[in-house]
């Protein structure tokens, strides 16, 4: 377990720089350059990430259970989960109406997806993960909203996931952009859902 909880120190640390000190991570780009900053970033969010996958397998061997929810909220975590990618897809089509009216559907995304595995997952791992992945990205998603546009501060492109979205995608979407991320992100859902989740995770949502 200590090795998930290091991994969610590192990767939810190094995600929340610009959440509690935006001024020092300015000022270090500065310095630094953008470079080095998205290769620091970039290394140690790998580093987290592995942790987070080795500490999280290790934890499932000896599951410490808190409770066990009902069958239901398989279901309803399949729907959130399904919004979730639509989302995540929305957030990288140029133009679509989803990543315009909402701003920050990639943390909107991480929301919903966290949410719905504390839904369906009772064990203090997943309490671990997905409760921290949430508070993460509540607090996050305030942050991005409190944000001035990238062009006026000068930090467009340095962080790709944190960049404020809503200042520069128009206020109406084009349709076929929306069209474009809804179907993909479906589609994308469906492959993970019953086959991905399966083959990678150990999971079968769908039995």
């Amino acid at each position: 377990m200590q090795w998930l909880v290091l991994g969610l120190i590192v990767f939810l640390g190094v995600h929340s720089v610009r959440i509690v000190a935006e001024d020092w991570r300015q000022q270090t780009i500065e310095r630094v350059g953008p470079a080095a900053w998205k290769a620091g970033v970039s290394l140690l969010s790998a580093l987290g990430l592995v942790l987070i996958v080795w500490g999280y397998a290790q934890a499932r061997l000896t599951p410490v259970v808190l409770w066990t929810p009902p069958l239901g909220m398989r279901h309803a975590a399949s729907l959130l989960t399904l919004i979730a990618f639509v989302l995540l897809v929305a957030a990288y089509v140029p133009g679509n109406a989803i990543k315009a009216r909402l701003g920050h559907p990639m943390v909107l995304s991480v929301k919903l997806w966290a949410f719905a595995h504390l839904l369906a997952n009772g064990t203090l791992a997943d309490v671990l993960l997905f409760g921290g992945f949430l508070v993460w990205a509540v607090f996050d998603y305030r942050s991005a909203r409190r944000r001035p546009s990238p062009t006026a501060t000068g930090a467009d492109g340095v962080d790709e996931a944190d960049v404020d979205e809503a200042a520069t995608e128009p206020r109406a979407g084009r349709l076929s952009a929306t069209v474009a991320a809804v179907v993909v992100g479906v589609a994308a859902w469906a492959v993970f859902a019953f086959w991905a989740h399966g083959a990678w995770i150990g999971v079968r949502p769908f039995g």
